[in-house]
């Protein structure tokens, strides 16, 4: 069985979180990498703008984004405008799909299927949405999910609201749905969770889902310089 590299990156700041994905993919597609990497991280408050955000759905000035704390970064990955913060596990799967199957459709299903796996492990019913990618809950949005990939090799990924304090939400049209209903694993359950028990059920389930074997790593193990924290 292939093998599956993950890293725990603890609460780190985006920029730095998307430098060393953007080098562990450039290192992936020179085969200087050989395996499929999962990266899992929390981050400071910041909003992200995908590839498909439009004018408007992001509800307050950067400015005013600035006073509150909050980063913006413009990003290459697919989907609209989101936010990521404390409470959140966000997990930035590097993948070469020529392993796999050269078909990001597939691939996006694939990563659905893992979160609908890990939900279900804490007692949510989770499904699809027809026409919108990510994972729902009655109705609910639980996880985003926005991609990217070159040469068949994948980063940026998916989003999924533990103890996340889903007011921020209220800052935009969340993935341009409007009226959507954002949710959380804690307010689903009315239970207190980590987000280690989480990271280490979505371990379980991208595994099971991807045929990979798992295997947990140092952050520096990818990096050839300090992460930046």
């Amino acid at each position: 069985m292939a093998s599956l590299l993950v890293a725990d990156l603890g609460l780190m700041p985006y920029a730095a979180a998307l430098e060393l994905q953007r080098d562990v993919a450039r290192r992936v597609i020179s085969g200087e990498i050989a395996e499929d990497v999962l990266l899992l991280v929390e981050h400071p408050p910041v909003v992200t703008l995908g590839r498909a955000s439009r004018e408007g759905h992001l509800l307050v000035s950067p400015e005013l984004l600035r006073a509150r704390g909050v980063e913006l970064f413009e990003v290459e990955r697919g989907g609209d405008v989101t936010f990521h913060g404390p409470g959140q596990l966000v997990g930035y799967p590097i993948l070469d799909l020529k392993r796999h199957r050269q078909d990001l459709h597939w691939y996006l299903r694939q990563v659905e299927a893992s979160l609908i796996r890990t939900l279900a492990a804490h007692g949510i019913v989770a499904d699809r949405q027809a026409g919108q990618t990510g994972v729902w809950t009655g109705g609910r949005k639980i996880a985003s999910i926005g991609v990217h990939a070159r040469e068949w090799v994948t980063w940026h990924g998916f989003a999924l609201n533990v103890s996340t304090d889903l007011s921020w939400f209220e800052l935009m049209v969340p993935c341009g749905i409007a009226g959507v209903s954002m949710t959380s694993i804690e307010r689903e359950t009315g239970e207190t969770v980590t987000l280690p028990t989480v990271a280490d059920r979505v371990i379980t389930s991208f595994s099971e889902v991807f045929d990979l074997a798992a295997q947990r790593i140092e952050a520096s193990v990818l990096s050839p310089v300090p992460v930046a924290r």
